[in-house]
């Protein structure tokens, strides 16, 4: 090989190595955690009341989207204060630089997906929406953003729970129907659960960073051993609770094509309980995650418009 060659070679591999940067910064992957809530939420009230909104839902959706871009970004502004990202070659902040600069990409972010509920409470004509809305961004907000930081005490697993779970939903179903299900409530619990898995696998590979910055993660408290027996003990209350409220009769028999998703429940169980305390191993165990939230929340919000299925 030339000089030429072995140059060219060198551009090519640098040049694909930023574009995995970027790709890991945007994070595509995780936007499905904007999607299955509210396609779950208007699937079910699509179960209950046999109405389906389609120009409700893809604003939604896209809104929705567009707010997680903000929570993305605004997070990895946030973070770069505190000094914890300072090791993460795919922080937004750190690819381009340019905090300010990120900061007003994720407010913009954050006005237009306000600017869609905004169009829905419109059609709708009332405001309960919105308020919903603004109330998940306050939670999110609250979870890096200064002064409240809780996330560094720990509490994001539990503001993930109910914002991804009991609120998202709601609001989802709401958007199609005005009026707020109890059964919802109690199904929202399961993607709840399977939401703040995602955030709690994130923990494993960072906790010397976190310790370093005086995050008390999940995993900073508990250890990584202790934390991997947490994660087996949070998916099988997943698929418990899958089941209880099927027998329940709160979900429709055909929920429990959800047992469909448990070969990535034990992927993602065993490779964390193997690799839990090497950092460079379990990183992607968060992407297990993201794939199980999907592909288990699809098959929920399949059953619930599966023409066979029964709601009682």
């Amino acid at each position: 090989m030339t000089i030429t060659d072995e140059t060219t070679s060198l551009i090519v591999n640098q040049s694909l190595s930023k574009r995995q940067l970027w790709f890991a910064a945007i994070k595509p992957p995780m936007y499905t955690v904007a999607v299955i809530p509210i396609s779950f939420g208007t699937a079910l009230a699509y179960t209950e009341t046999g109405i389906f909104q389609a120009n409700v839902f893809v604003i939604f959706l896209l809104s929705a989207i567009l707010i997680i871009a903000w929570l993305n970004l605004s997070n990895d502004v946030f973070d770069s204060d505190t000094g914890i990202d300072v090791n993460k070659a795919h922080s937004v902040v750190n690819l381009t630089g340019n905090r300010t600069l990120v900061f007003w990409i994720s407010i913009i972010c954050l006005l237009l997906g306000l600017g869609g509920i905004l169009l829905i409470n419109y059609w709708l004509k009332d405001w309960i929406l919105l308020w919903l809305i603004i109330a998940c961004c306050a939670l999110g907000y609250s979870y890096q953003g200064p002064p409240f930081r809780f996330g560094y005490v720990g509490l994001g697993e539990i503001i993930c729970f109910v914002t991804f779970g009991p609120m998202a939903i709601a609001a989802a179903y709401y958007s199609q129907t005005e009026v707020f299900s109890v059964s919802s409530f109690w199904a929202s619990s399961i993607i709840g659960i399977s939401t703040s898995i995602i955030l709690f696998c994130s923990h494993f590979h960072q906790i010397k960073d976190d310790i370093a910055a005086g995050k008390k993660s999940p995993i900073v408290r508990l250890g990584t051993d202790l934390g991997s027996k947490v994660l087996t003990i949070s998916v099988i209350l997943f698929y418990g609770l899958c089941l209880l409220l099927t027998a329940m009769k709160i979900l429709p028999y055909s929920a429990l094509i959800v047992l469909l998703s448990m070969p990535i429940a034990y992927q993602l169980t065993n490779h964390v309980n193997q690799y839990h305390n090497q950092p460079e191993k379990v990183k992607n165990s968060k992407f297990i995650a993201v794939n199980l939230h999907f592909i288990s929340g699809l098959l929920l919000c399949i059953s619930l418009i599966l023409p066979t299925n029964i709601i009682y």
